[in-house]
This record gives structure tokens, sequence and C-alpha cells, in this order.
């Protein structure tokens, strides 16, 4: 009994390890399958990513090769269009050389026809040059035997023979001439008068312009006269100061209803006079407000000056000028010559001189420029030394104007030699625009009382016989005697005189002493 158990035990046993090794096997086996399917996977897994690679590969590289395709067509093209130009310009050079190898042709022939009318000519030439030669042998033998009889009979040397005929040719031909130049100076003064006059009158009748006289005022109206006190004001305090803001000497009287305000300079005497309105409308007269209004006048007068001037340059149609001077050309608004305007007698020139050069076939547009800025010099003579002919000269020359219109303003009043037609014509222009019936008004016993005055003070001087007032006034001719003056002591009275003028007189512009000396013999033939 016991032995059977000890049998079944050792069997149970047996059993027992021989399940553990089969589980054991089971359990290796298991684990051997287990990698196996893990690395058939694994396997499986990077074949299937080497294929997507192989694809993703192929796909790339499939586009890179349509790229590259793409890329070639595009440089293909572009290179068959570079190819295009170049083939283009290769055959316009072909025919260009072609042109030019016809043109060598034929001027090639044209030499060589040159060439064989030059040889043809040539010897022409040669031929008659020899029969030149001939007939010049022939007349100097001809010369040498009359030069012989001449002599025999005549009795006169080569030489002497010579002079007396070239002296008797001198003679001759100098009284021709003389006569000649005589008949030709008549002959074009009968002709060149009555067309200057047609075409002065011509012209002063396409520009029919209203009378250019301005009458300018420099009173102001008061509604009563007890505002001359408040003007005056307290111990004189506010014409004091409005005098020393403005630059103006105010005048009152016992004229009823009027204050006079008195400047040399015409703006600065226009300023004071529209301030003072604006202060006698206002009521309020102090100091700071005479300051205040004065300053705003001046800001408005001074808009008006370049208003007046780009009017003025619009109106004469004259484009481009510099800035200053536009502002001196508005100046002109509020200063006049004789009581005439000078802007609007600026601007008269300005149409005649055009309308004159275009009769001659001249620049009209450089013409009016020339008479428009003439005058320029005038708004600036009062602070500058010299006449307003030479400041305007200088003032063009300075601002960029071209020479024609800087003469022309120079020589307008034939100052110097007009070397220029547009300053002739600008002169011109200007004595008509002064001389017109109503432009300047002065009285007659003014203008006789100065033409007398400038002939006394003249006539004054020891050595001086006569003197003559011309050009209204702006030249006098003084006749010295000349049995008591010599020509450096006639200079000298000519000094003195300008000198008298200056001192004595108060006039506009300047004044010409022409001192004349000359001695005359004369006899009458019976």
């Amino acid at each position: 009994m016991e032995d059977s158990i000890l049998v079944i035990g050792a069997i149970s046993e047996t059993v027992a390890a021989i399940m553990g090794v089969v589980m054991l096997m089971l359990g290796v086996g298991a684990v051997k399958g287990m990698d196996y399917l893990r690395r058939h996977d694994a396997e499986k897994l990077a074949r299937m990513k080497e294929e997507n690679a192989k694809e993703k590969a192929e796909a790339i590289l499939k586009e890179a090769r349509i790229e590259a395709k793409e890329m070639a067509l595009v440089e293909k093209a572009k290179i068959e269009e570079q190819l295009s130009e170049v083939r283009k310009e290769l055959h316009e050079r072909e025919r260009t050389l072609d042109k030019a190898e016809d043109g060598i042709q034929q001027r090639s022939d044209q030499l060589l026809k040159q060439e064989k009318m030059v040889e043809s000519n040539q010897r022409k030439l040669a031929e008659k040059l020899e029969d030149v030669t001939r007939r010049q042998s022939e007349l100097d033998n001809l010369l040498d035997v009359q030069r012989q009889t001449l002599h025999q009979l005549s009795g006169l040397k080569k030489e002497e023979a010579k002079d007396l005929l070239l002296k008797k040719l001198d003679t001759e031909l100098a009284h021709e001439q003389g006569v000649l130049i005589k008949k030709r100076e008549q002959a074009i003064a009968e002709a060149i008068e009555p067309k200057a006059r047609e075409m002065l009158i011509t012209t002063l009748q396409r520009f029919a312009a209203a009378h250019t006289a301005d009458a300018t005022t420099s009173t102001v109206d008061i509604p009563n006269d007890d505002m001359k006190g408040r003007i005056i004001g307290r111990e004189g305090r506010n014409i004091r100061a409005f005098e020393k803001i403005t630059g103006v000497d105010v005048i009152i009287d016992d004229t009823p209803g009027v204050v006079i305000v008195s400047a040399f300079d015409p703006v600065r005497r226009e300023v004071a006079r529209l301030s003072l309105s604006k202060l006698i409308a206002d009521g309020r007269i102090h100091p700071s407000r005479i300051e205040e209004l004065v300053a705003e006048t001046e800001q408005e007068i001074e808009k008006l000056i370049i208003k007046y001037g780009e009017e003025a340059a619009q109106e004469a149609d004259v484009h481009g000028l510099h800035p200053k001077i536009i502002h001196l050309l508005g100046r002109l608004r509020y200063r006049t010559s004789y009581s005439q305007n000078v802007l609007r007698h600026s601007i008269e020139v300005a149409f005649v001189t055009g309308m004159l050069a275009e009769e001659m076939g001249l620049d009209g547009d450089l013409a009016r420029r020339a008479g428009l800025l003439h005058d320029i010099g005038k708004a600036a003579d009062h602070d500058t030394e010299g006449g307003h002919p030479k400041i305007g000269a200088d003032l063009l020359k300075r601002y960029g104007e071209n020479d024609v219109v800087v003469h022309a303003a120079l020589g307008h009043h034939d100052d110097i030699r007009p070397d220029m037609p547009y300053t002739v014509l600008c002169a011109t222009a200007d004595a008509c625009s002064a001389s017109r019936p109503g432009a300047r008004r002065e009285t007659l016993d003014r203008y006789i009382k100065r033409m007398q005055e400038l002939e006394s003070i003249a006539t004054s001087f020891e050595g001086v016989s006569q003197a003559f007032a011309i050009q209204a006034g702006r030249e006098v001719r003084v006749i010295a005697n000349t049995g008591h003056t010599t020509d450096e002591s006639a200079a000298k009275i000519c000094r003195d005189i300008a000198n008298a003028f200056e001192q004595q007189l108060t006039y506009p512009g300047e004044i010409k002493v022409t001192m004349i000396r000359e001695t005359r013999f004369m006899e009458t033939a019976k």
C-alpha cells in the first residue's frame, strides 16, 4: 500500500515535472512565437515604410524632373528670344551696312565723276592761263610803249605822274562821295520820316488808352475841427508818436475839415494817410493804437504792392519776373511824375514799345518787357544815389534781366549811345506816353517859371552868353562866350551850373547841362 502510494507519488512528481517541462517549453515557444510575430510585423512595417519612401522619392524625383524640364523650357525660350533679338540686331546691322556700302559706292561714283570733271577743268584752266599769260605779255609790252610815249610827251617821271594821277582821283572821288552821301542821306530822311510818323500814329491809335494822369493827394478829411485836437493829443503826444512811427510830417493848420500828410516817400505817405483815416474812423487815438494800426496798414500796403506788380505784369503779358522786380513794379503805383502815375505810364510804354517792335519785325515780347521795366529805378531812387535810369539798370542786372532790358532802362533818356534798337523804341514810347494830351498836368505858369529859373541861373555865370532850357527842363544848353572863356574854364562853368541847380532847385529826375563853346568865321563871296 505504501509502495503504491510511493509509486503514485513518484508518478505525480514525474507528471508534475513533465508538466513543468512542458509548460517551460510552451512558455519558451510562446516567447519565440511572440518574437517571431514582432519580427515579422517589424519587417512588414519596414517594408511598407521602404515602399512609401521609394514612392515619395519617385514622386519627388518625378516632380524634380518635371520642374527641371519646365526650367529648361523657360531658359530655352529666353535663349531663343535673345537669339531672336540678336538675329534682328544683326539683320538691322546688315541692312545698315548694306545702305552704307551703297552710299559709299554712290559717293565713289560721284568722286570719280568729279575727278574727271576736275581733270577736264584743269586742262581748260591751263589752256586759259596760257592764253591769259600770252595776252598779259602783249599788254605789258603795249603799256611799256605807251608809258614811254607818255613820259616823252609830258616830260614827267613815273613817280611824279603816278602822284599827280592819284591826287586827281582822290579829289574827284571825295567830291563824288560827298555828293552821293548827301543824296542818300536826304533820300533816307525823306523816306524814313513819313514812315516813322505813320508807325507812331498807327501804334498810338491801336493803344487808345485813357489819359494816364493820376491825381494823388496827401490830405485826410476829418469830420470836425475837434478831431484835430484829438490827433494832436495831450501835449502833442499823439501827433509825435504818429510822425515817429510813420516817418511823415502831419500838418494841422486853420484849413477846415482837412489834415495834410507830407512825406518824400510816396509809399510811406500812403501808409500814413490810410492809418490816419483808420484812426479817425475808429476814434481811439493814442500811441499804442497808432502803432498797431500803422503796422496793420504797412502789411496791407505790402500785399497791395505785390498785387499791383503782378497785375501790371499780367496786363502787359510779361512773365518770369523776379519777385523783387514785381515788388518794385508795384511800388510805382504810388509814384507820380508831374501827376502822371508811373505804373500806368510804364504799362502804356510797354504796349507802345511792343507794337512799334512788331511793326519793325522785332521781338514784341522782349520790347514789352523793356518798356514795362524802363522806369523801375523810380521805385528806389529815393533810397539810392543817382538818376533813375542808372538805378533801374543796376537793379535789373542784379535780378537777372537780359542785356536788352538793362540797356533800355539805362538809355531811355539818351544818357548813353543807344546801341540796341529796343532802347530807341523804348525812348520813343516813353516820350509819346509823357507827351499825350492830359497825361501830365502842370500849369503853364509853373512850367514857364521853372524854365526861366533854369535859364536865369545858367546865364548868371560869367562867360555865359546864352542858355536854353529844353526837353521840359531835363536839359539846359549853355552857349559860352569864346572871348571870355577857354575849354578848361568852360568845363568848370558847366560843373558850377550843375551844382547851382542841385542847391537852388527841387526837381524830379536829372537835369543835363551841355556847354557849347565854338568859334565861327564867316565870309561872303561876291
